[in-house]
């Protein structure tokens, strides 16, 4: 095992608090940097609130919840931390109640280790109409007053931050920098992140060296303001600060935004640096793993790299090969209450006629409480009769899927089977390897 930090440390809140140890390596099977040491790791992320083995999937608690299940049977399907959105949290219930609360885990009646996102998605997803997604295919035009069809530009940015209107009700509101560290510091998170720019795969090339430009500018006032909380907020535990990667398809941008925030302090707070690295943005399905690893490559090695909003097996595998270490995505509790059910075989519509009259569970091979204890002919019902179980069951089942397979890539990667599980698992399921 490579330790890479100090054990926790008694009295006011320290980044001693939060570690990251490297146990193995993926020697086979995974992306090398320019140095020639693998980048892809198996490892453990130390929180104020417990350990949490890498890789690992995050499930999304958007608004302090995980869709349709209780924060109990998050841990029975094997989720060890969550991830709310400090963007929704601000507008409803407002920061304020949360920190009243005790913060995040505890408002939410959650033990474990929580991270917040910084609101900068939200706030240009929502702003140019696209909402959940992006892209993630490059399209035939770029624009930098790209807008979804038939929607209002929500946001606005500028060299301060960003000005936007409530989806809740249209009133205006404004995040910086320092709001936004205000705000996760009231929500309590172990983990949170600095805000940034998120643009999309429309965006110009002169527009993406301007965002990552701005981005990293805005990082500087990030740490300045974490600085500023941490020292005020002594009676709450060390919270890591995570800077975000952005720069979109291009490999200069992306190892530039890399190695800019890895060298980057504050600047009143000298001493302060980020904690750990999120790589966020629109990316190429394609080049996901390559896009990955120009990142990885810069980073140091001894902090921890969240990719942002990705859950598909096969993004999974080649983002861990390439060097991350944590993701989150609300696809699999969404797509459950849809209807639309992982399994070992693919794709299942649980709604579709064929699941009618089929007496066993949706997928015999999975573990999860739902499979265990329901049939496919019960779960087509209670969507077909629009039941509130539906969701329930079906997100148990999706988010079981997810995390049960990341915790068998870390497992693989410790035993030395990581490139036998892809090529098994891809297959079965029917991906290209990429």
């Amino acid at each position: 095992m490579d330790r890479v930090t100090d054990t926790t440390s008694p009295g006011a809140p320290s980044p001693a608090d939060f570690g990251f140890e490297i146990e193995h390596r993926l020697e086979h099977g995974g992306a090398h940097g320019g140095d020639g040491r693998p980048l892809g790791r198996a490892g453990v992320i130390r929180t104020p609130h417990g350990d949490l083995p890498t890789p690992a999937f995050i499930p999304v608690g958007t608004k302090a919840t995980v869709k349709a299940v209780l924060p109990e049977t998050v841990a029975e399907f094997g989720g060890r931390a969550v991830l709310a959105n400090a963007y929704h949290l601000f507008l409803q219930p407002g920061a304020d109640i949360v920190d009243e609360a005790g913060g995040l885990g505890r408002f939410m009646n959650w033990p474990g280790p929580t991270f917040t996102d910084s609101g900068g998605f939200q706030v240009m997803s929502l702003g140019v109409g696209f909402k959940k997604v992006i892209s993630m295919d490059e399209n035939a035009f770029q624009s930098d007053e790209v807008i979804a069809e038939n929607k209002e530009r929500l946001a606005h940015v500028d060299e301060d931050g960003v000005t936007f209107k409530s989806f809740i009700n249209g009133d205006r509101h404004r995040f910086t920098p320092e709001v936004s560290m205000r705000i996760q510091h009231q929500l309590g998170a172990d983990i949170i992140f600095a805000f940034d720019e998120c643009t999309t795969l429309m965006n110009t090339r002169p527009y993406q060296e301007d965002s990552v430009a701005r981005t990293h500018r805005w990082a500087v006032r990030c740490l300045d303001e974490h600085a500023r909380q941490t020292a005020e907020r002594g009676h709450r535990p060390y919270q890591a600060l995570f800077g975000v990667v952005q720069g979109a398809q291009y490999e200069d941008l992306r190892r530039q935004a890399a190695r800019g925030l890895a060298e980057l302090r504050g600047a009143d707070a000298a001493e302060q640096e980020f904690d750990g690295f999120g790589i966020g943005g629109a990316l190429e399905k394609s080049e996901l793993g390559t896009i990955v690893g120009w990142v990885s490559d810069e980073l140091p090695d001894r902090k921890p790299r969240h990719l942002l909003g990705i859950s598909e097996p096969d993004d999974l595998f080649a983002a861990i090969a390439a060097g991350a270490d944590t993701f989150d995505c609300v696809a699999p509790s969404r797509q459950a209450r849809g209807g639309t059910m992982y399994s070992e075989r693919g794709r299942i519509n649980a709604k579709s006629a064929p699941q009618r009259r089929r007496f066993e569970p949706l997928d015999p091979e999975c573990d999860c409480y739902t499979c265990a204890n329901y049939t496919a002919a019960y779960l087509h019902h209670l969507f077909k009769a629009n039941e509130m179980l539906a969701s329930t069951l079906a997100t148990i089942h999706n988010e079981r899927f997810i995390v049960r397979l990341v915790d068998r890539i870390r497992e693989s990667i410790i035993d030395g089977a990581f490139s036998e599980l892809r090529e098994e698992t891809l297959g079965r399921l029917g991906f290209t390897r990429r």
